[in-house]
């Protein structure tokens, strides 16, 4: 079916936007190598290159207050609306708060054990003392009375320009249950913020693209004073790290599968083999969130749960990133030759259980909220995040797979505990009885006919996706020009690119979401439900 001129001019093709991260990952690589050969070969000029990292560093700090208010504001308001589901929103979050904070106290117990950075004493090494970034370190002989007070900031936008953190938390978490408390009149401030918070995460991702540049004065200044001393302890904790995150899934979470709802850790992992292949080659495990919903509900759970704990455990449920920022904080302690006291590390630990929430998927969040940690607890160690930045990258994969694999437990064990599981079913799928059809991700559910209907005689219409549906498909693209679908008995037109599909006997018109990921988060009005 040809379409007129203006037709096609009203639908102009959508280019996709080219992912460029991966040359990102390419350089931070290009730049550790020399960055080692330079340290090596010429020390001195290797040392001479730490303001680079240090620079690097400033950067980073100047977007902390900002990123941690934007992100706590709208964290709290995300907690707000998952409480408000019920019971599944209840229990998700209390699940994620938990398993958080154990993947935390985990990357400590480890941390503490391994101590991948003793010995370096970067704090002693010799650079030139102007270039450390450390030397406000603040007073903690006031007691516990001048800590609490010293939280409270002298007016509520100071906090934002003073560069203490703990201020910034504060006044971030009275803004936020504020504008809950307000309900609807509040909601205008909260998209405000969410403007504010995409400006922010946009300039750290700018802001990102110079980490080559930091990495190589880093790691250049750091092995120039200690040697290849310095690569062994980054290579420690790479490997610490790795080992973690594997215990963690299978140990923990195919503990927590396996007696909550008698399925096997490793088969759960075969199951989801492709997103598991995805997620490494990608280093994100946004990448595979609608595999992960239409997985889930084929496995036997129902659509309202996988709907309620998918998205919200995204934002909320970070293993992997937990148990790297607890890790990180403590090799970056121990590196510059000033370990963090018990006390310290739990209350790095409660910091990190609030601020690590809702910046999933943002390059460089994770540098940010690691920083962000060690400056409201220990402003000296700061300097040292610029040695992360060059292991970073490596460590991407490990916390997407990690994060991923918490998502999907999480998902069943709460299918499970308000029973919204078919358990037959999911015993069928994961012996390989019911396989999962790859086809099915490029149907939209909601175009099919409700059980009521189908039983008065609706028709069931099968849906084949044309040419240029899977090229938007391949693509990853929003939308594409051209008719949506080719629907077996039923009338269809064009608007906008939104399509109208009217079904026989029926007299209303029901929106079918554009190509593209999770059709579950579209609220769908009239019929279909």
């Amino acid at each position: 079916m040809s379409h007129p001129p203006a037709a096609r001019e009203a639908n102009p093709p959508v280019k996709k936007k080219r992912d460029t991260t991966h040359y990102l990952y390419i350089a931070v690589i290009v730049a550790v190598v020399l960055g080692v050969v330079v340290g090596l070969l010429f020390p001195s000029v290797g040392v001479a290159l730490k303001p680079l990292g240090t620079g690097f560093v400033a950067l980073i700090k100047m977007v902390i207050p900002p990123v941690i208010f934007c992100t706590i504001v709208l964290g709290v308001g995300s907690v707000a609306k998952a409480a408000t589901v019920g019971k599944v929103g209840g229990l998700a979050l209390l699940y994620f708060i938990v398993m958080s904070t154990f993947a935390l106290a985990i990357g400590l117990v480890v941390g503490n054990i391994v101590q991948p950075g003793a010995g370096l004493d970067l704090a002693n090494a010799h650079f030139d003392q102007s270039s450390l970034g450390g030397g406000s370190q603040e007073s903690h002989g006031e007691g516990t009375t001048g800590f609490i007070l010293g939280i409270i900031p002298t007016t509520l936008f100071s906090s934002l320009t003073s560069g203490q953190i703990l201020q910034t938390l504060l006044v971030a978490l009275l803004v936020g249950f504020a504008l809950q408390s307000m309900g609807a009149a509040g909601q205008p401030v909260l998209k405000a913020v969410g403007y504010l918070q995409a400006v922010v995460f946009k300039l750290l991702s700018m802001i990102m693209w110079l980490a080559p540049i930091g990495a190589f004065g880093a790691i250049a200044a750091v092995v120039g004073a200690t040697g290849l001393q310095a690569v062994f302890s980054l290579l420690g904790l790479m490997v610490a790290f790795y080992i973690t995150c594997i215990l963690f899934v299978v140990v923990v979470l195919g503990l927590l599968l396996k007696f909550v709802c008698g399925v096997n850790i490793f088969k759960l992992m075969k199951y989801l083999a492709r997103e598991y292949l995805l997620i490494f080659s990608t280093s994100s495990s946004e990448a595979a969130l609608p595999r992960l919903i239409a997985k889930m509900e084929h496995l036997g759970v129902s659509q309202p749960v996988v709907g309620i704990v998918v998205p919200t455990g995204y934002s909320f449920n970070l293993d992997g990133t937990a148990i790297y920022l607890t890790m990180a904080s403590l090799f970056v302690a121990d590196a510059m030759g000033t370990p963090l006291a018990l006390g310290e590390q739990i209350g790095l630990l409660v910091f990190m259980i609030i601020a690590s929430k809702g910046a999933a998927g943002v390059t460089g969040a994770g540098i940010a909220t690691l920083a962000a940690g060690l400056q409201s607890h220990r402003p000296d160690l700061l300097d040292g995040v610029d040695l992360i930045v060059g292991i970073d990258r490596f460590m991407s994969e490990a916390r997407a797979l990690t994060n991923f694999s918490g998502n999907a437990v999480a998902t069943i064990v709460l299918g499970t505990w308000v029973k919204e599981v078919d358990g037959a079913r999911m015993k069928r799928v994961l012996s390989g009885a019911e396989p999962f059809d790859e086809a099915m991700l490029a149907v939209d559910p909601h175009l099919a006919p409700t059980p009521a209907e189908q039983a008065a005689g609706a028709p069931v219409p099968p849906t084949v996706p044309d040419r240029r549906e899977r090229k938007c498909r391949e693509n990853g693209a929003r939308r594409s020009p051209g008719p949506r679908l080719l629907l077996a008995g039923g009338r269809r037109r064009r608007r906008k690119n939104v399509f109208h599909t009217q079904w026989p006997g029926a007299g209303d018109e029901h929106p079918r979401m554009t190509c593209g990921p999770a059709p579950h988060f579209v609220k769908m009005t009239g019929h279909p439900p």
